[in-house]
C-alpha cells in the first residue's frame, strides 16, 4: 500500500464531499473504501482528521471541558460525536481511541461517523457565513 492509497487527509476531503452533498450512500461508501484499504485505524485517522476541521486552528489543545447538558440524553452518535471531538481538543488520543473501539463494538460505528461528518459540514457552513 502507498501513501497516497492511505492518505487520511485526501479521505477525509472525500469523506466532506460526500457529507455536503447530503449523500449518505456515498459517504458509508467512502469509509467503506477507507476500511477496506487502511483499515478500522485508517478510519480513526480519518475521524480525527474531521474532528481537527471541525475545531479549526487557532483553538488551544488540552484543558477544555464538555459542557453538553444532558448529554445522557441525546442519541448515541451525538453522544459520540460530542465526546470524540472533546477527546481530540484535549489531546487524549486514548479516549479517542477507546471511543472510536466502543462505537464499533456496539455497532454504531458507521452512525457515528455519517455524524461527525456532518456536524464538520454544519460548521465549516456556519464558518463560511
Amino acid at each position: 500500500m502507498n501513501s497516497l492509497e492511505s492518505d487520511p487527509y485526501r479521505d477525509a476531503e472525500l469523506v466532506l464531499r460526500s457529507a455536503l452533498g447530503e449523500d449518505r450512500e456515498a459517504l458509508a461508501g467512502t469509509f467503506n473504501d477507507v476500511v477496506d484499504r487502511a483499515g478500522v485505524s485508517g478510519a480513526y485517522d480519518v475521524a480525527v482528521c474531521l474532528a481537527a476541521t471541525m475545531v479549526g486552528e487557532g483553538t488551544r489543545p488540552g484543558g477544555w471541558t464538555l459542557d453538553f447538558p444532558d448529554i445522557d440524553e441525546v442519541a448515541y452518535d451525538a453522544r459520540w460525536v460530542a465526546r470524540f471531538v472533546s477527546a481530540y481538543v484535549n489531546s487524549d488520543p486514548s479516549m479517542g481511541r477507546a471511543l472510536f473501539g466502543a462505537a464499533l463494538a456496539d455497532g454504531q460505528l458507521p452512525e457515528c461517523l455519517a455524524t461527525l461528518a456532518g456536524s464538520t459540514v454544519a460548521t465549516l457552513r456556519r464558518r463560511a457565513t
